[in-house]
């Protein structure tokens, strides 16, 4: 009788424990999101985070003596249709797995980055060392990416996607696109 009420006791607390975390997700989520429904149009722009931290990733790489170029912000759905095809139905490489709708550049919460090499000319080699410190550039970028707090690319496990950066504020795609996006701070003027 005496480990079935330790056992009844264990529940318990383990079923409030999970009651409790529950609630303060729900009380929490709502300040950090606003829901625009599905009808939400497509910002033209980067998240104001977003494009602060890309121009901190600017900065701070070229204290590094690194000159990161930001090839691509937001896309249109069409845009990233377009890019989709390409390796599939258009010549080319395929460089994403993701269709319109289905890519955070849509939702303006993705950059894509190469570097510019001493001559003046942009690269997508990942293993120029422009700075000549024994490291690659490109991941010296992606590291102070990461610092910054960016997801990038090359960490993913399927598609290597090295030009890539996005925050995602913690919402999926599917969140995205049924209209949900992040709370843009509130600037003092």
């Amino acid at each position: 009788m005496k480990r079935y009420r330790t056992d009844i006791t264990a529940w318990l607390i383990i079923i409030f424990i999970l009651v409790a975390l529950f609630y303060l997700y729900n009380q929490l989520q709502p300040d950090n999101y606003i829901n625009q429904g599905e009808d939400a149009s497509l910002p033209g722009k980067l998240h104001p985070e977003v494009a602060e931290m890309t121009e901190a990733l600017i900065e701070q790489a070229g204290n590094k003596s690194i000159n990161v170029v930001i090839t691509e912000t937001t896309r249109s759905n069409e845009e990233q249709r377009e890019l989709y095809e390409q390796g599939r139905s258009e010549d080319g490489q395929i460089v994403t797995y993701a269709q319109g709708g289905e890519s955070y550049h849509n939702y303006g919460l993705a950059v894509d980055y190469a570097l510019r090499n001493q001559n003046g000319d942009i690269i997508w080699d990942i293993h120029y060392d422009g700075n000549h410190n024994g490291e690659s550039d490109w991941f010296e970028v992606a590291d102070i990416a990461k610092e910054l707090g960016f997801e990038w690319g090359g960490d993913w496990n399927n598609f290597k996607d090295y030009p890539h950066l996005q925050k995602d504020f913690g919402l999926s795609i599917n969140q995205l696109q049924q209209g949900i996006r992040p709370k843009e701070e509130e600037t003092e003027t």
